[in-house]
């Protein structure tokens, strides 16, 4: 998953985003590292704090720009 690259780019640390979703570190690292599977509120919530899209984060495309609401 592109979730370690979206955290780098902006040079913010699993803490910081486990502690943005009200979740331990140890669990946002086994997300990062594919591991344990992200559960779509959590997902969704960082593709709002990424301004991304779900489908660039699941790497389903390489579009990094969110979709437009409708």
């Amino acid at each position: 998953m592109r979730l370690k690259d979206l955290r780098e780019d902006l040079d913010i640390t699993q803490k910081a985003i486990a502690d943005y979703l009200h979740i331990k570190q140890n669990t946002y690292s086994q997300y990062e590292n594919g591991q344990r599977q992200i559960p779509i509120e959590l997902l969704i919530a960082l593709a709002q704090y990424y301004k991304t899209s779900t489908d660039y984060i699941l790497e389903l495309t390489d579009i990094k720009k969110p979709y437009p609401k409708k």
